[in-house]
């Protein structure tokens, strides 16, 4: 990993004259699946400092997707996400929803986000196979506190991870937007790209048209309980109800005809991988492809049929090839990238018995997901980097902020908060939606109200009071 950071360190350029109009040269992409799609690719040199313009630069890889009408009603920028570390190829689904051919979209692969150079990858592969079961014991303790400080330790003295906070993803949005010589751009951003979006906005008001916020992220819970205990018993729960979904087909995937018969199976399989893991797939790696099932009902049919043949037939293949889709890639950057932003975007308890007493409270009501989110985040308990000062985002501009119900990711609450900040926004619940992504994805309530809003401006009418405007 010191090695990763040192490389790093030497991609750092120097700066271009404060005075000079950014632009980006457009081209043939490398990525395949842009290129596949039509899409132009660019880059930006942006400063690592935006409070320094005269300082070093880094490059930003940037993605276009143009109108395919007569003419253009606007440039849409897709905010990058640094959960799923989306953020690049976004533009080709963003051109394939209903109207949306009638835009410019924009795709920005965020600072510290391969292929944006530098790359981040300081921080140990959080998926990695070989570790330990998540919920500590004296034997296995020292093993993950001793990770947690190695990452911390790790990623200490890159000067780009001083500079990977909101604010500064925000700056970038600004710079982009002045490279392409447009007045105005709407946002189109998802979990917690949405937190970005609005600091962009509330910094930036009159260059945003419109913003689209899909699971918008509580700006009061940021980021110890937004990204950690806010997040483990709505987890949970959504598992259970994929528990009850796999339950009511017990004739396809015969593993109970009960949620307790299901839940009984899954950790009968859980410990037995915790005592004898199959070439380093154990019990952490068990719980990390099945909690998926809490992140979107549109796993559940890939996620039944593997749970079954393992706890039936005790075959891992389909369990492992879905580990490795989930998790392929490189998520070390990711996870770099990710940790980077939230560790320094405002302090952290350092008290790691403070850690150590909310988990165990929490685990009580969520044993499943509670310490494999804590270790996830522990790194930021002995963060180097000095923090920043949360922006509080709010303002007169339109919005359409959308949400599941029961999304865990995001939860609906923050939604309810993001809306009390922006009163000309509006509110569009899918009613039981689990996803922690509601927009294109296979809900036509739901995409045709964003096209609508992009195009036309249309928003649900604003009800009085703590709720939602309208519900898919």
């Amino acid at each position: 990993m010191k090695l990763l950071l040192a490389t790093s360190l030497a991609l750092v350029t120097l700066a271009v004259p404060a005075n000079a109009t950014p632009t980006i040269t457009w081209g043939a992409c490398a990525d395949q699946a842009l290129a596949a799609g039509g899409a132009e690719c660019g880059t930006l040199a942006v400063p690592l400092d935006p409070a320094a313009p005269n300082g070093a630069t880094i490059t930003l890889a940037i993605s276009r997707v143009q109108h395919r009408t007569a003419a253009s009603k606007g440039t849409v920028l897709t905010v990058p996400d640094p959960f799923t570390g989306t953020g690049y190829q976004q533009p080709l689904v963003g051109a394939r929803m209903a109207g949306g051919e009638q835009f410019d979209w924009i795709g920005i692969a965020r600072r510290g986000l391969a292929p944006s150079v530098p790359a981040t990858t300081c921080a140990l592969n959080p998926v990695a196979l070989g570790r330990p079961d998540y919920v500590p014991t004296p034997v296995s303790q020292p093993f993950w506190t001793d990770r947690i400080k190695q990452i911390a330790a790790d990623c200490a003295g890159d000067p780009l991870l001083d500079h990977m906070k909101t604010t500064d993803q925000a700056a970038d949005l600004e710079r982009v937007r002045v490279a392409l010589g447009v007045p105005s751009v709407s946002l189109y951003a998802q979990t917690y790209g949405t937190y970005v979006g609005q600091v962009y906005q509330t910094r930036n008001p009159s260059r945003v048209t419109r913003a689209v916020y899909d699971g918008s992220l509580d700006p009061a819970r940021l980021w110890y309980n937004a990204n950690n205990f806010d997040q483990d018993v709505l987890l949970e729960e959504n598992q259970h109800r994929w528990f009850d979904s796999i339950a009511a087909q017990d004739g396809t995937y015969h593993l109970g005809t009960t949620r307790a018969a299901v839940q009984a199976a899954f950790d009968r399989k859980a410990r037995d991988l915790k005592a004898q893991p199959v070439n380093g797939f154990g019990s952490s790696e068990f719980i990390d492809v099945f909690l998926f099932a809490a992140y979107s009902e549109q796993t559940w049919p890939l996620l039944a049929p593997a749970l079954s043949t393992l706890v039936n037939n005790n075959d891992l293949s389909m369990t492992l090839g879905l580990y490795s889709a989930f998790y392929g890639g490189d998520a070390t950057n990711r996870y770099s990238a990710l940790l980077a932003q939230i560790c320094t975007d405002t302090s952290w308890p350092s008290d790691w018995n403070k850690w150590t007493a909310d988990t165990w409270a929490t685990h009580a009501k969520a044993p499943n997901s509670t310490w494999g989110n804590t270790w996830f985040n522990g790194p930021c308990a002995y963060w180097k980097h000095q923090s920043g000062t949360l922006v509080q985002p709010g303002g007169t501009g339109s919005a359409l902020i959308v949400n599941g119900t029961l999304n865990a990711v995001t939860p609906f609450a923050g939604s309810l908060e993001t809306r009390s900040r922006f009163p000309n926004s509006a509110l569009l619940a899918v009613q039981n939606g689990i996803s922690f992504q509601s927009t294109f994805a296979g809900n036509v309530c739901v995409d045709n109200a964003v096209a609508a809003y992009l195009t036309n401006g249309t928003l649900p009418v604003r009800k009085p009071g703590r709720q939602a405007d309208a519900t898919c």
